[in-house]
């Protein structure tokens, strides 16, 4: 029985790892976090299903005046757009591709930093656990799931710790399977549910991902 709130990431990532480990989903695990926050919880998922670590870069689209609220997201060339909102807030289309732009130059960086020159991974055929710490919209889980979805992975698993009924029960239609270990209602935010939820930093992804990322196959 899962209490919530969870004490930190690593704690809701060892919960999440032996929910995984006790289910069989397929051969040549990998985990792949959503950094920042994903990252110190995917480790612990990797820990426990014996698996490589990597990570999915994704940038969040946010609504021009209102930066927080999301519009759509991208995740390498893989674009998942809220046209609903768009529409209700009628957004102009130049307003967003310069969101698009600034977003697209982050992914960059993030990219380069985090992988540290290091190839991504071939994930065709393999069995993929897509994770973070938490789903509120869900806009950017989706956006990584279509992402690992264009590079034919045997098998795809999202998997959280926490998230709202609503976007656990939409992704159910991105991937193999949903898992989302609780989804307390009423649902406002992922960090309610962690005492300790602070910001990670790149120094801390990258801290976490040289052990893995450098040496991919050392869990395998």
């Amino acid at each position: 029985m899962i209490q919530l709130p969870f004490r930190d990431r690593l704690e809701a990532g060892r919960f999440l790892g032996a929910e995984l480990a006790r289910r069989a989903y397929g051969p040549n695990p990998i985990v792949l976090a959503l950094p920042r926050g994903g990252v110190p919880l995917g480790q612990a998922v990797a820990d426990a299903l014996k698996a490589p670590l990597d990570v999915v870069i994704v940038r969040k689209l946010g609504v021009p005046w209102q930066p927080e609220l999301a519009m759509g997201a991208i995740a390498g060339d893989t674009r998942v757009l809220d046209f609903q909102l768009i529409r209700d807030l009628r957004i102009p289309d130049e307003e967003i591709e310069k969101v698009v732009r600034r977003e697209t130059e982050e992914w960059k960086r993030r990219e380069r930093l985090y992988r540290g020159g290091q190839p991504a991974p071939n994930l065709a055929g393999r069995t993929v656990f897509l994770v973070d710490d938490g789903l509120a919209t869900g806009s950017t889980m989706s956006a990584a799931a279509r992402h690992v979805r264009s590079q034919q992975p045997g098998r795809l698993v999202i998997a959280v710790p926490v998230g709202s009924s609503e976007a656990c029960h939409r992704l159910k239609k991105e991937a193999d399977d949903c898992v989302c270990l609780a989804t307390p209602e009423p649902f406002y935010a992922v960090g309610e549910w962690y005492l300790e939820f602070g910001q990670v930093s790149d120094d801390q992804v990258c801290a976490v991902l040289q052990h893995y990322i450098a040496q991919p196959e050392r869990h395998a």
